[in-house]
């Protein structure tokens, strides 16, 4: 039996597994020559007909389906009283007991409200659980490519991560369990087909503190639901670790001495940090936090940075800031809801025939409404999630560039927006105020200095936020290199591959 780690992140995942000397990294989307990373996020769709609504819905419509038919019977009988000729009467007579057949044929009456209720749903109609219920799934660029094609014939999760600590309404928590699940199960079946061996324990990487508004209660509930989507994806064991611990697990084994670090790990969805003693005599111990000066988190991660850089610089080609006949700005709102990837109820509002029309209503009284059309297209067709995806490929281009053209041609043809690193720079100014903080806090919390600054997740390579940190905030502390994106993984897989052979003795 194998162990695996499990990085399940907010933008992509990784599973690796350690043998003891060397790290093995599991390939898992097919699509992608040489990667080991896979998106998080899922499509579940249909490939033909939607399924059959829930029980109660068909109830409601066969009650309301059997009302009209009573009001025709009431109809047809006053006819028959009002009628003179007795072969009248025989009509109405003979269309009555028809009526009655109706009325009284359930089988029917079920048969006639499925056709109604499937003729006017669509996709988006159907709450979560059913959708996980019933649909399948596809994963990785597959799943993604499928969205870009049919995005009508199914629903994008952007991120499930985001929402494990959230507010959820009911069934929704046994339906991320179950969406998660499935996603685990792919992992853990992909390893099995690469090891050649059973794999039964995973060690998953956890946020200090995961998305959400909730606190320790949220923090609770996100645990809970990945350790039963673990145990559905036929997990034996599974146990959690958080990210920047698993990050300083890995580069202790390049020491050669005791040595605080102080790990920043600034990943799609959250930034964790830890100051943690690490000691090349210490690698074989598999409980370590007696080792943890302090550790410390929030939901920072580089999706904040995509939405900020469509509100600051891309909405404004969009209609942000037009002023209405009132003298008022359209609303500002718009422009985040329309980015609520990682908020399903607000989603599904921005999605809504109601806000549509009013998006129509703001249009008939503003200048030049040309503007509002490009975000009206968003709202109808559904593309939130492909612009937040334009976005982070935006900030990953101007990581390396200082102006690039986007094209945003599924919106409007030869749609095309310019952006700066001055401009990415402007946007991302608030998020690293923040960032700085949860450093400072950290800092602040520990009873020993760090030694060494170690930054990892895919925020790390920005050249913005390594000036900031390294440059400005922790000039003094000599930086230690190591893998920006595999490295939380690894020491999860070093982690795992420790808990195995605890189990095996």
């Amino acid at each position: 039996m194998a162990a695996i780690g499990i990085d399940y992140g907010t933008s992509n995942s990784e599973v690796v597994y350690f043998d003891g000397q060397q790290h093995h990294y599991i390939k898992l989307d097919p699509d992608l020559d040489g990667a080991n990373k896979i998106r998080s996020s899922v499509f579940i769709y249909y490939q033909d007909d939607l399924p059959v609504p829930p029980a109660p819905v068909v109830e409601a419509k066969v009650a309301q389906i059997q009302r009209a038919i009573t009001e025709q019977i009431e109809k047809a009988k006053h006819g028959y009283y009002d009628a003179q000729d007795p072969r009248e009467q025989r009509l109405y007579s003979d269309r009555i007991d028809e009526l009655r057949g109706e009325l009284h044929n359930r089988p029917a009456l079920q048969r006639r409200a499925i056709q109604l209720l499937l003729k006017d749903m669509t996709v988006q109609d159907l709450p979560l659980h059913q959708l996980v219920e019933t649909g399948q799934f596809a994963f990785g660029e597959e799943g993604f490519k499928r969205y870009l094609k049919t995005p009508d014939k199914g629903r994008l999760i952007y991120s499930p991560k985001n929402f494990l600590g959230a507010n959820l309404v009911a069934g929704q928590q046994q339906a991320f369990v179950g969406m998660i699940a499935k996603q685990l199960e792919f992992f853990r079946l992909s390893a099995e087909k690469q090891l050649q061996q059973n794999v039964d324990i995973a060690v998953i990487g956890r946020p200090v503190k995961f998305h959400g508004t909730r606190g320790e209660a949220g923090n609770n509930q996100a645990v809970e639901i990945m350790t039963q989507a673990a145990q559905m994806a036929g997990f034996n064991k599974v146990e959690f670790l958080e990210e920047p611990i698993a990050a300083a697990y890995k580069i202790e084994r390049k020491l050669t001495k005791h040595t605080n670090v102080l790990v920043v790990d600034i990943g799609g969805g959250t930034t964790d940090i830890c100051c943690i003693k690490l000691s090349p005599e210490k690698l074989a111990n598999l409980d370590r936090q007696q080792d943890v000066l302090s550790v410390t988190g929030a939901r920072l991660g580089g999706m904040e940075c995509d939405k900020n850089l469509i509100v600051k610089s891309i909405a404004e080609t969009m209609g942000q800031g037009l002023l209405m006949q009132n003298g008022l700005p359209v609303p500002p709102t718009y422009f985040s809801d329309m980015c609520a990837v990682d908020d399903i109820p607000k989603l599904n509002r921005f999605f809504s025939e109601e806000y549509g029309l009013d998006i129509l209503q703001t249009m008939s009284i503003v200048k030049d409404p040309s503007l509002l059309k490009r975000l009206l297209t968003v709202q109808e067709e559904k593309l939130s999630a492909r612009l937040v995806n334009s976005s982070r490929l935006a900030k990953e281009l101007l990581s390396s560039k200082t102006e690039i053209t986007l094209p945003l041609h599924y919106i409007e043809a030869d749609y095309d927006v310019n952006l700066t690193l001055n401009d990415l720079n402007r946007s991302m100014q608030s998020w690293l105020r923040k960032v700085k903080r949860l450093v400072t806090e950290c800092l602040d919390k520990s009873l020993e200095p760090p030694e060494v600054l170690f930054i990892t997740g895919g925020m790390s390579l920005s050249p913005i936020v390594k000036q900031e940190l390294q440059e400005v905030m922790l000039p003094h502390l000599p930086v230690m290199e190591g893998d920006a994106f595999n490295s939380v993984c690894e020491g999860l897989a070093i982690q795992a591959a420790k808990l195995a052979k605890e189990k095996a003795s």
